[in-house]
Formats: structure tokens, sequence, C-alpha cells
């Protein structure tokens, strides 16, 4: 509460206006370009002011608009469109070199009233839709990166959702609305966006068979939204190898709005734990190579939507009421981290998962001598990037402290000639993410 305090104070004294805490390496942004994804955040566009604007421009290298882009707020009534509230968004993103995530084409919430009030007949109500995909689509060609062109197209048993453009329209409504936003914008990656599809269950499997169907009939879809709004403690065991089943498919992944709540007051112990979640999930999205990036559903807890939808929760995002950053910035930078390439010497060594399961894994190194003269002993330590832990070891001498791993020789393997190998196994555990180590280094030597 002291620490709070003092930066509300600090944020007083000038105006909401000074710069932003940043990561040792650098702001979010660049530390996610460095790794090859993006780091976005949702804003309120008429918030873009003062230091709620100097974080999201300084922190976050993409900004999804979190209701300016509504089918309610640019067409309130039938053909006269107000572009001026997602105007005001994209305009700030591209003043700031920010790409920018439409958000959303067609969705069966936040529609206009004389949509949800008229009679239309199938025919009726597919041009409607239609017509405003390209209106929207086309207004911003070139100048959104990311369209979540359906919205949460499925019911949680992940069959089609009975909303009004699946219930009188069936499941033809989102290829066409894919279609028509290609049409209007060639250069735009379409989404499929839904929640509750983080973990393999029976809505990730109808999403999964979903995006099956619809490439077979050449749907242009690019991506599949994973928006993650989750609860303290419960990142998906299996949401790395979701991702990847996806991705297998030939289309991008991205979290597209991840915030994770917890039943308030917000303790120290549960702002440790949400560091944690929060670093879990990028890091299950570094693992996975066509994960395009991670998106945060607001960066402060005075612009969440969680408690309003859920009394007693909240603290869910990575500021404070008074833009301080919270345990979670920390989480997520460490997981941007730069990887540090292995020290040089005389031995590498390589690092595979070989087998994986709920809860558990076996992984296989492989040491090899890369000097000209005999290897007389050898060392190899990593940390461990998701907190794996080590439960079993062969030819190998293993220690773990914390994350900290250590390996090394057997009397039988101590010994290797120039371009001899020794390889070692081990089982382990996990939970949240498996990724393999980023480093690993080994050493020479007894």
């Amino acid at each position: 509460m002291l620490r709070r305090l003092i930066a509300a104070a600090a944020l007083l004294a000038a105006a909401l206006t000074a710069a932003p805490a940043a990561a040792a390496g650098g702001p979010l942004r660049d530390l996610a370009e460095a790794r090859g994804i993006y780091l976005g955040t949702a804003v309120t566009g008429d918030r873009l002011t003062g230091g709620y604007a100097d974080v999201a421009a300084d922190q976050f290298g993409s900004l999804t608009p979190g209701n300016e882009m509504k089918w309610d707020a640019v067409e309130p009534t039938r053909g006269s469109h107000d572009w001026s509230r997602a105007d005001r968004v994209v305009a700030f993103a591209e003043a700031h070199g920010q790409r920018v995530r439409g958000h959303t084409l067609v969705w069966h919430n936040q529609l206009p009233g004389w949509l949800t009030g008229g009679t239309w007949t199938a025919d009726q109500l597919r041009t409607l839709m239609t017509d405003h995909v390209t209106a929207e689509a086309g207004r911003y060609k070139g100048r959104v990166d990311h369209w979540d062109v359906v919205n949460e197209p499925l019911a949680e048993d992940g069959t089609l959702r009975r909303s009004v453009f699946g219930a009188t329209l069936g499941e033809s409504y989102i290829a066409d609305a894919f279609r028509a936003a290609r049409a209007a914008d060639p250069t735009a990656k379409l989404y499929l966006n839904d929640y509750s599809i983080e973990a393999v269950g029976a809505k990730s499997d109808g999403m999964y068979d979903l995006v099956k169907r619809l490439l077979a009939q050449g749907v242009p879809v690019d991506g599949v939204g994973f928006q993650a709004h989750l609860i303290l403690g419960q990142v998906p065991a299996s949401l790395e190898a979701n991702l990847r089943r996806f991705a297998d498919l030939g289309v991008d992944v991205a979290i597209t709005e991840l915030d994770v709540r917890t039943t308030l007051p917000a303790t120290a112990e549960k702002l440790d734990r949400q560091k944690a979640d929060y670093a879990s999930v990028v890091r299950a999205c570094l693992a996975v190579t066509r994960c395009a990036g991670v998106t945060v559903w607001g960066f402060t807890d005075s612009d969440s939507w969680i408690p309003d939808f859920f009394p007693g929760q909240g603290a869910a995002t990575l500021y404070d009421e008074d833009l301080y950053p919270k345990p979670a910035y920390d989480g997520i930078a460490g997981a941007l981290a730069p990887v540090t390439p292995p020290a040089p010497g005389v031995c590498s060594v390589t690092y595979a998962v070989t087998q994986q399961w709920a809860g558990g894994y076996t992984a296989q190194a492989t040491l090899r001598n890369t000097g000209t003269a005999p290897l007389d002993g050898w060392t190899v330590r990593w940390s461990q990037p998701a907190g794996q832990r080590v439960t079993q070891a062969w030819n190998t001498a293993l220690t773990q402290s914390g994350t900290e791993v250590t390996a090394s020789h057997l009397p039988y393997n101590a010994t290797l000639p120039p371009g001899g190998s020794a390889a070692f196994g081990l089982n382990g555990t996990w939970s949240g993410t498996n990724p393999p180590p980023t480093s690993l280094i080994c050493t020479s030597g007894t």
C-alpha cells in the first residue's frame, strides 16, 4: 500500500505525464519484437491522453480498439457511419509506429438496434452483414494488420452459436464474412476469435474442426485468436500443445484478449501467482513458431472490464489504477528477455523433448566434443524456463536447485574423442507450459 501511495503521489506531481517504468532490456514492445512476436493491448480511445497514452504508446507494439470498431459504434443508424472513434485509435497507433488489430467485424453482441430490432430474410441479413464488412474493412484497407473477422462463433459445447447470424444463416455466414473481408482488404490477416478455447476440450475441438472445414472450402482464414480471459492459477496445462495443433493446420495463432483475474483484495501472494501466469502464457506463445503475438485486454485496472462483469474480482491487468506496473509486468518482461547464446567452447549440446503427456515429459540431450583434443569430463547447465522439475535422469549425474539444472558426466562417459558424443536423458514434470531451455551451457573438464 505504501508503495502505491508513493507512486500515486509521484504521478500526481507529474500531472500523469511521466514516462512509465520500463523493463531493464527496454519497453515490452521492443522485447517482444526482438523475440519475433508483438505485444499489444486493447485501449479505450477517449482515454488516449496523459499518462494512459504514454504507457499505451511506449510499452505496446499493437493496439486493439476495445469498442470503437464494433458494429453499434460505427453504424448506429442504418447506412450512416460514424468512424470518428475508430479513426482516433488508428491515427494514434500510426503516429506511434504501432500495428492495429481490428476488433471486430461480425459479432453477436454490440449490434445496432436497427439490426437486432428488424425482421430480415436470410438473403437480406447476409447482404447487411457483407456490406458492413466491406465498408469497415475497406475504410481501413492497408491500415489494419489483423482483423477479428468473426468473433465468438461457437457455443460452449463447440457447436455453432445460435446467434442472429448462426440461427438465420448457419455456418455459411462465417465463410461469407471472411471472403468479404479479403475482397475489401487483401493484405490484412483474417482471424476467427473466441473465448474458452485455450485448453484442449469440447469447444477448442469444435473450433479446430471448424477451421479445418473452412480451409477445405478455400475460405481465407489466416489465423485463430485465443482470447485467454483467465482465472488466477488456471493457465491451461495444454495451452502450448493446443496452440501448436492449430498452427499445424497452416494458420497463425495469437493470444488476443489476455487478462488474469483474481478475487479481491489482490494480495502480494496473488500478484506473484499472476506474474507467473502471465509469463506462462507468453512462453507458450514463444514456443510455437506460428504464434504471432500476445494482446492484453487493457493494461490498467482502471480500464478493465472484469469488475463490471465479475463482482468481487479484478486486479487483472499489468498496471494498477495509478498506472504503476505490477509484478505481472515483470513476468512478461522476464518471459520476453533476450535469449543468451551458449558460451563458445570445445563442446556443444542439443536438447529435445521426445515424449510429453499431461504434467510429464521425457527429454534427451546430446553432448558433442567440437574440439581437436579429447574431452576429459563435461558439465551441462541450463535453466528451466517454466519451472519444470526433473524427477529422474540417466547417463548423467544430475542435480536441480530451483530452476537451475546441472548435468555432469559419469565415469563411463567422461572421456570423449574429437567429434565424439554422449547422450543423457531425463524425466520431468511441468505445469502450464513445457518450453525447452533457451540456453544450454556446456563446459569441459572434471
